[in-house]
């Protein structure tokens, strides 16, 4: 779906994956988003670059309405409840300021851990 309006010049189209990028974009500004997942990949989460932000990403666009479902991938240690919200309110805000919709629901799915790169480091024994 598409969101359409028309006013007095013509009209303006925003397309699903418009608010699929601006979703994504929101939820990876968040301090404990390791990034955003694009499914399970042999029962381990899959973690997208930059590049592939809307593909953690599955929106509902109507006429006036969005509905936004997150697949993203935390870092470790944070509190996942106070994350998520966050990333709720985010991209709330990113998605109504930028296209006018209104979105009434941003599902959360937490698809994995991500382990900062320091982190993997320390565990090496022998170098």
């Amino acid at each position: 779906m598409v969101k359409n309006e028309t006013n007095d010049v013509g009209s303006i189209r925003i397309a699903d994956e418009v608010v699929g990028i601006i979703a994504g974009m929101a939820a990876t500004e968040i301090s404990g988003v390791a990034g955003m997942s694009g499914g399970l990949v042999g029962g381990i989460a899959e973690m997208l670059g930059k590049k592939n932000l809307a593909k953690g990403v599955k929106v509902e666009v109507g006429e006036k309405e969005a509905a936004v479902d997150l697949y993203i991938i935390v870092e470790y240690g944070v509190r996942i409840p106070d994350v998520a919200l966050q990333v709720q309110e985010n991209v709330k805000r990113a998605i109504e300021m930028m296209t006018g919709l209104d979105v009434v629901e941003i599902n959360i799915h937490i698809q994995g851990v991500g382990f900062s790169q320091d982190t993997r480091d320390e565990d090496i024994r022998v170098r």
